[in-house]
């Protein structure tokens, strides 16, 4: 299986061909503020997704060391996740919320979808 750092590493690659598509989207057709939710989710996805590889390395180090363990950062996560959804509510004539929440939730599907190549390349 391989580390948290390398998935990660994999998910910036592939977030930056989605801005990048997201860039086209935005900047050739009338869906702007589309385009813009899912660019602005996906850099909060892509930051909780972060926070849970960095909390992930920290509750292993604890295990290790048989020290107490702490949080994985789900508060932190939801709250950057709210964060997200209050910018595109305050400001709806430049992000769409629907189009936020799929942002957010595409660091996610790219990890599955990672896992499921991953799996059929080691079968």
């Amino acid at each position: 299986m391989l580390d948290l750092h390398h998935i990660f590493a994999m998910q910036k690659r592939a977030l930056f061909f989605l801005l990048a598509l997201c860039a086209l989207g935005w900047g050739f057709t009338p869906y702007q503020t589309v385009f813009a939710g899912i660019t602005i989710g996906a850099f909060f996805g892509t930051y909780n997704f972060w926070i849970l590889v960095r909390r992930m390395e920290k509750f292993d180090r604890s295990i290790s060391e048989g020290k107490k363990i702490g949080s994985l950062g789900t508060a932190l996560r939801f709250a950057s996740g709210v964060a997200a959804v209050a910018i595109a509510i305050s400001l709806p004539n430049y992000f769409h919320l629907i189009s936020t929440v799929i942002g957010l939730m595409i660091p996610y599907v790219f990890l599955f979808v990672e896992r499921i190549v991953s799996h059929v390349r080691n079968r």
